[in-house]
Parts: structure tokens; sequence; C-alpha cells
């Protein structure tokens, strides 16, 4: 009975930080991007960083409880539900035409490569120790490197210059009032995801240690619930602009970015802090 209630607790904790995330965290980041008039590259990196929230908790909350493994299937999961998830909205609003563009092309080559490499690690029996976030750190610049580089080759550079050019006319002192007023939501969001995710980890140490819960069970689990924000965001990001009537191929960029930037983040970036983290508590 005390092993069904710890799931129950751990379903429930999990399930309020995806809602947080979706309804209040991504939103008001939006609202942020949004009254910066940001291209839909930016973002679509915007909402990665947000989407990647839940990611950050879980995983950093499973380091501490000492939960390595746990915290490596969850980042592993992630990233192939977000692939699958981007692959579907794009199929569910036949956007199949845009994924010819080169640099999508190389933005899902480099999702692709988020996979692999941590399978990779699994195969050849490497650790994920500390010695590992130097070469994340590395190939996180990489990719971002390789991600700005091919939408400047391969998009249209006047359309780029022309929204870089609008962004700064329309910085205006009304959106100031804005970005304050969202920044100082984005506090209070922080504040409530930490102590859910302290709960979270609290339950995430009961049903390893005392139930004996596999970690990659566990790890698994997370995966699936933290990959729901993504969801959300990769159909609205397409619909947005399906709607308003707009170029659909913006939408695409966005839901592209957005699918890049957290896979990217979830494993060079988390992954990192994850080990760091299990480093010094152990």
């Amino acid at each position: 009975m005390n092993l069904i209630f710890e799931f129950f607790k751990f379903i429930f904790y999990s399930a309020i930080i995806v809602i947080v995330s979706k309804y209040l965290l991504v939103p008001v980041l939006r609202k942020l991007a949004e009254s910066l008039n940001l291209s839909p590259k930016t973002v679509g990196n915007v909402a990665g960083f947000a989407t990647s929230v839940p990611e950050l908790l879980t995983v950093s909350f499973s380091a501490v409880s000492g939960l390595i493994s746990a915290s490596t299937y969850n980042i592993i999961s992630s990233n192939v539900i977000n692939l699958i998830q981007y692959l579907s909205t794009i199929f569910i609003n036949k956007n199949q035409k845009v994924l010819s563009q080169k640099a999508i092309k190389i933005d899902i080559t480099m999702v692709v490569l988020t996979i692999i490499i941590p399978i990779l690690f699994f195969i050849l029996k490497i650790d994920f120790s500390i010695q590992i976030v130097p070469i994340f750190i590395l190939l996180l610049l990489l990719f971002y490197f390789i991600n700005n580089h091919s939408h400047k080759l391969y998009l249209n550079k006047v359309t780029m210059q022309e929204k870089q050019i609008q962004e700064e006319e329309k910085w205006v002192k009304g959106k100031r009032r804005i970005i304050v007023k969202n920044a100082i939501f984005l506090l209070f969001i922080a504040l409530l995801l930490y102590f859910i995710g302290n709960l979270l980890s609290n339950t995430l140490e009961s049903l390893s240690l005392i139930f004996s819960v596999p970690q990659w069970l566990i790890g698994i689990l997370l995966g699936f619930i933290t990959s729901i924000p993504e969801l959300i965001t990769f159909l609205e990001a397409q619909r947005h602009y399906k709607l308003s009537k707009q170029n659909s191929e913006d939408g695409v960029i966005e839901a592209t970015n957005n699918l890049l930037t957290s896979n990217i983040i979830n494993l060079f970036v988390i992954q990192s802090l994850g080990i760091i983290i299990y480093t010094l508590v152990s």
C-alpha cells in the first residue's frame, strides 16, 4: 500500500511540474519573446529553454537523491520522445515539405545526435562522470555554432535582417512594463517549481531506496512526463502561424529550434549539472 501511495505522489508531483511549466512558465516566456518581437528561431530557442525546466528539476533532484542512473534515463527518454512528438506534429500540420530545407535537416541531424551520444555511452560502458562535463560544454557550443550558421547560410538572409531591424524599432517603453511584470512572474514560478521539485526528490528517494524500484524505470517514466510541454509548444508554434495566416515555414522553424534547444540543453547542460550535483553529494 505504501508503494502505491509513493507512486501516486510521484505521478502527482511530476504532473504539477508539467502543469506549471505548460500553463505558467511557457506562456510567460512566450509573452516575453513576443513583446520583444523576436524571430521564430529565437522564440523557438526561448521555448526550448522553457520546456526543459521540468527535466532540469527532475534531473537535479534525482541527482541530489543519488539517482544518477534515473536522471540519465530521464534525459534519453525525453530526447527520444521529443523527436517523435516533433515529427508527429509536422505530419499533423502537413508541414513535411518544410523539412527539405537544409537548415532544418542540419538541426534534425543534431537532434538525432543528442539521442545517439548517450546511447553510445551505455553501449561502450562509459560512465557519466565529472570528466564528461567539459566535453558536453564544448559540444553545446559546437551545436549552437552550427545551428546559427546553418540558418544564416540556408534561410532567407534578407528576411532575417528585416526582422532584426524590426526588433530594434519596436522596443518601446510600454513593452518594458510587460517585460518587468513577466520577469516578476518568472521569479514566483521558479520558487513554486523548486518547492514541488523538492517534494518529488523525497518521493524518488523513497521509491528507489526503500521500495527498490529500478532507476531505469523511474527515469523513463520521468521522461514521458517531462516531455509533455514540448508536445504542446510544437503544436502551438505551427498552429499559431497557420491561424494568423503567416508563413507556415516560420512555425516549423520555431518548432525545430524548440526541439533542438530542448534536446541539447537536456543532454549537455542538464545532464552535466546532474553529474556535478551527484559528484558533490557523493
